[in-house]
């Protein structure tokens, strides 16, 4: 089973690298880091670097397709070697996901037309001009897509998907041997259960929240 992870400039690693530890312990799984050109990406913040050891026209039919979010999502917006990929792949493949804003992506190349998908809390309200239906879901399935909110949702966007792809066994022991068994000490997750000074502060884009400001 061949799995393309996109990576790109400035994408957030937890949104790879989660799914890629849960998909890529699929019997026969080969993974693939897909990307304009091979090389180093830095992901945001600058400190981390993630391998492309394919390029795009190297791996033009996966199986599964994924996506990760993160600043540099931007740039990936306008049609180009990226949407162009996306939709060749997509043509072929059995499942083609996102998790956090790389669902903008898969909009943004028409993939996600009149279909329910998710993303980042924070860009929920950019699915509907990209022709998608946003729901507040965690993980949605819509046929063949699958689409993840933000971040750490990764993790459990895959572990559903190994699930429907080699059945519930194999998706419980996968979540057994990764002892994914969260108990965060905040209930602050969502929006809905957050502190609403913070929620807020995030939704105008200030940042110092973050700093201890």
């Amino acid at each position: 089973m061949r799995i393309a992870i996109l990576l790109f400039d400035r994408l957030t690693a937890l949104d790879a690298v989660g799914p890629y530890e849960i998909l890529g312990a699929l019997p026969s799984a080969e993974v693939s880091f897909v990307g304009e050109r091979r090389g180093t990406v830095r992901c945001f913040g600058g400190g981390l670097g993630l391998s492309v050891d394919t390029e795009l026209d190297e791996l033009t039919d996966p199986d599964i397709i994924l996506v990760p979010g993160g600043p540099g999502q931007a740039a990936l917006m306008d049609d180009g070697p990226v949407h162009e990929w996306l939709r060749a792949a997509d043509a072929t493949s059995t499942w083609t996901t996102s998790v956090c804003t790389g669902s903008l992506v898969l909009a943004a190349a028409g993939l996600l037309r009149g279909r329910r998908a998710t993303s980042h809390w924070l860009a929920l309200d950019q699915l509907p001009a990209l022709g998608a239906e946003p729901t507040g879901e965690r993980v949605v399935f819509d046929g063949k897509y699958v689409t993840a909110a933000g971040v750490s949702s990764g993790i459990d966007m895959a572990l559903s998907l190994v699930g429907r792809i080699a059945g519930d066994d194999v998706a419980q022991a996968l979540q057994l041997i990764t002892e994914y068994d969260p108990q965060p000490p905040y209930d602050a997750g969502s929006p809905h259960t957050a502190p609403a000074h913070i929620v807020k502060s995030l939704r105008e884009g200030d940042r110092s929240v973050l700093e201890g400001a």
